[in-house]
């Protein structure tokens, strides 16, 4: 199965992102990845230092000639801001110059709500940079590149996605009747990447109230999947479950704290009668991905038993208020155990259009990963053979 990881810190040289198993053959566009790093950088509410980066992908393994090879892909994405950090950050340890200038970076109070403290005490270390530099959003840039890939993969295969921010504070989409299609225009039409104009107004007005109060903002957003063939994922292991392996990948985007599939928690307030989606059959519009077999509701969210049925694939995701405030919250310094405001970070407001894009991002590689355990990972060749024997086999 196609897989990732990341490294890198905030603050470091670079972040790198690393895919393994990504079959050979493939067309990739390096412009397509840059193009869904510049999304992730978008969004009202965010911090001063999406100012400074400016995101670009260097591709340093795997792919030759715009052509996938089947060897491990690496990825660089440097950090623009590294040279005001390098003395605090470098691996050598600052210059004796810069010794002192570089220890005033030391962070001791930690941050109500981050990894602050947790990571301190687990990794037993006195200076919460330590903790705090890798446990940073801006890794999301690596896993957007890595998604990127995994997009194009997909793509191939007639799998779109999109996202769209359903809430920012109290300001609430209410109805849920968009199209996959309708989301896919709207895109980034507007700043906080809602679909509905007249709330869109709304989250920017809560937003700019909560930049005044020094304050920060939560919300949800929404992924969604088209052109998913049934069958993806397993009922076999807890672990091979699709719903379970996409719930997982969200869960673990920084300040995500809930995830819903289909129509999730509405679900558990209904009678089976009004939940589950009726299934029918008609022959005469029957194609490959379908056989004939239709649901008119999708409160499934698009998978059922753990496996993809056919339908769109549908992913809401509730993302807490970020944890570092400006005007910061009462904790304690960890060496002199006394009162102290929380550490100051630049930071964002709001960071749920954001982390839509992320979103997007991890569903292509779960999504991607899934396909080629089902199909196959060695080449393009191989894979179009067996998922078009498998969309054209009957049932």
């Amino acid at each position: 199965m196609i897989r990732f990881s990341t490294a890198g810190e905030s603050h470091g040289r670079a972040l790198i992102a690393l895919v393994e198993s990504f079959p050979a053959g493939y067309a990739i566009s390096i412009d397509g990845i840059d193009a869904q790093l510049a999304r992730r950088q978008k969004g009202y509410g965010r911090g001063a230092r999406m100012k400074i980066e400016h995101d670009r992908a260097q591709i340093l393994s795997g792919i030759r000639h715009g052509i996938s090879l089947g060897s491990p892909i690496v990825c660089l994405i440097e950090n623009r801001d590294w040279p005001a950090w390098e003395n605090t950050m470098n691996p050598s340890g600052p210059s004796a110059k810069t010794k002192a200038a570089a220890k005033t970076r030391k962070v001791t109070a930690p941050r109500p709500g981050h990894a602050d403290l947790a990571g301190g005490i687990k990794y037993h270390t006195h200076d919460l940079r330590n903790v705090l530099e890798r446990a940073s959003a801006r890794e999301t840039a690596a896993r957007v590149a890595c998604g990127a890939l995994a997009r194009q993969f997909l793509e191939n295969h007639g799998i779109r996605i999109a996202s769209h921010v359903i809430a920012i504070g109290s300001a609430r989409i209410k109805k849920r009747a968009y199209t996959f299609e309708d989301i896919l225009k709207s895109d980034d039409a507007w700043p906080v990447r809602c679909i509905d104009p007249a709330i869109s107004e709304r989250m920017i007005a809560e937003i700019d109230k909560s930049i005044k109060e020094k304050d920060t903002l939560g919300g949800v957003f929404e992924v969604r999947i088209a052109g998913v063939p049934v069958g993806l994922g397993s009922p076999a292991q807890w672990s091979s479950r699709l719903d379970a392996m996409l719930a997982a990948a969200m869960m673990s985007i920084q300040s995500v704290k809930g995830v819903e599939i289909g129509d999730g928690f509405d679900t558990s307030r209904r009678r089976g009668s009004k939940v589950h989606d009726r299934i029918s059959f008609d022959d005469r519009s029957a194609s490959s991905t379908n056989k004939g077999f239709h649901r008119r509701t999708n409160a499934a969210g698009g998978i059922e038993g753990g496996m993809s049925n056919g339908e769109e694939i549908v992913i809401r995701v509730a993302c807490k208020p970020i944890s570092t405030l400006r005007q910061p919250l009462e904790t304690v310094d960890i060496v002199t155990k006394a009162k102290a405001d929380a550490q100051v970070e630049r930071s964002d407001t709001c960071v749920v259009p954001a982390a839509a894009v992320v979103g997007e991002a991890m569903a292509a590689m779960i999504l991607a990963s899934a396909f080629t355990d089902k199909f196959g990972h060695d080449s393009r060749a191989d894979i179009d053979a067996a998922y078009s024997a498998y969309l054209n086999r009957e049932y």
